[in-house]
């Protein structure tokens, strides 16, 4: 039959809005990822900065720092429990609705973090409040990486997968950017304007992202992925819902295996950016005496990097495959370790800067397809919920490598090893979890094809 303009319009009509729907749920994983970074590294960058002073005053100052910290590492704690509650709703309800209350949760947390009254005011009411609203972020993050993660996979069509799934990566480096950029124009202010106001406008300005990130997200259309799930359910006359596994459940009970895998895949994401951000701005600091404008352009050069990366990654993932494309950058980061040590060793500060701009960078290779890879292992009716736990589990073990460097650099009493060791090794992990979830991806398929 012969193809009628009126055809040719409706088809092309159909392809437009294709790539609209498209764009639209790549810029909103993007956007709401990139919120989610940034209001955690402005509270990582400001609990280091004013905190002891703000909400820890009636401490000697080196434990008030302490105390400070450790109200951010609270919000590792918090990323597993997040995981499984918005896993389970992920699955249950749909992945755009979970994705709302995650924006949501986390943009009207930090936002009322620059509302709290401080220490001055309230007393021991202030840190305990604002240890609570810590822990209330990182159950979002526990949610939004993972949700925005599927959303974008599932959407997109088979040959782009890794591209449009690289969508939510691109928020890390951003929220960096951002965040460094924000902090950096508030500490100009004079220390006692800082002190008693200027603190509060980058968690403020987290009302106005929350705005247009929750006007994006609302426009988007649900996964086509969970909508097949849930007419497949319908169409079989499946159990009640009280009947129905928990999505967790079903994950340790299927996927126990490749939850491990996963776990240790995924420490560099977590792990590998904080030894090359957190760790390395206190070993260039402390051990190096540099000033910490050096190093936070080193993080912002870095971040620059990392987007690149994670564009590279992204396209050779469509090209190569997704879990190809993880091993290869793990590998490369390997190979990395090597002149990244000699730069730090070398103590000279444009080096160091160097440094730590390519440890940070090189990261972002085998971050561009991770979230592809993730969403491969999982079966659709517990994806949400696989990806999530296993992910954010990682991202606990992670945030502990900071703490894990200094204990390591006392130890052996020669911190400029600590880098490029525990680097060489989460990045060895990768390469083996890589390896190990190609395995299983192979095998998978074989299954199928049989």
């Amino acid at each position: 039959m012969a193809t009628t303009p009126a055809t040719t319009q409706t088809h092309g009509s159909r392809q437009e809005r294709d790539v609209k729907r498209l764009r639209r749920v790549a810029m909103t994983s993007f956007m709401g990822t990139a919120m989610e970074w940034y209001d955690y590294f402005i509270y990582g960058l400001l609990a280091a900065l004013v905190f002891d002073e703000l909400f820890f005053p009636s401490f000697d100052p080196a434990v008030g720092t302490v105390l400070a910290l450790l109200t951010f590492g609270i919000g590792f704690i918090a990323r597993p429990v997040g995981a499984i509650i918005f896993g389970h709703l992920g699955d249950r309800i749909g992945r755009k609705k979970t994705l709302i209350i995650t924006l949501l949760v986390i943009g009207l947390s930090t936002g009322i973090i620059g509302l709290l009254p401080t220490f001055d005011a309230i007393g021991f009411a202030a840190p305990i409040l604002l240890t609570t609203l810590r822990f209330i972020q990182g159950l979002s993050l526990g949610g939004e990486w993972s949700g925005a993660v599927l959303l974008a996979v599932e959407h997109a069509p088979a040959k782009q997968r890794a591209f449009y799934g690289a969508m939510p990566q691109y928020g890390s480096p951003a929220g960096t950017l951002v965040s460094s950029g924000v902090v950096a124009v508030v500490t100009l202010l004079p220390e006692d304007q800082l002190m008693a106001w200027g603190w509060r406008i980058p968690f403020l300005l987290s009302f106005l992202f929350l705005a247009v990130a929750l006007y994006m997200r609302l426009k988007v259309e649900e996964s086509p992925v969970f909508t097949d799930v849930v007419q497949t359910q319908v169409a079989k006359k499946v159990e009640t819902e009280q009947r129905k596994p928990l999505p967790l459940i079903e994950v340790f009970r299927h996927a126990g295996g490749r939850v491990l895998i996963v776990i240790a895949t995924v420490l560099f994401a977590s792990g590998g950016f904080f030894l090359m951000t957190t760790y390395a701005v206190s070993f260039g600091t402390g051990e190096l005496g540099m000033e910490p404008w050096k190093l936070l352009i080193a993080t912002m050069i870095g971040a620059v990097l990392e987007a690149v990366g994670i564009y590279v990654g992204a396209k050779l993932g469509d090209r190569w495959g997704a879990w190809k494309t993880v091993v290869a950058g793990g590998i490369l980061a390997l190979v990395l370790v090597v002149p990244i040590a000699l730069m730090l060793g070398s103590g000279a500060e444009v080096l160091v800067i160097i440094a730590i701009a390519i440890g940070i960078g090189m990261l972002g290779v085998p971050y561009g397809p991770l979230g592809t890879m993730l969403s491969e292992l999982f079966s659709a009716r517990y994806r949400y919920s696989g990806v999530a736990v296993s992910y954010n589990i990682g991202g606990l073990i992670g945030g502990f490598v900071p703490s894990i460097a200094g204990a390591f650099a006392l130890a052996v009493g020669s911190a400029v090893l600590v880098i490029p060791v525990l680097l060489g090794i989460i990045m060895a992990l990768c390469v083996i979890g890589g390896l190990i979830a190609g395995r299983v991806l192979s095998r998978q398929s074989e299954t199928i094809a049989v």
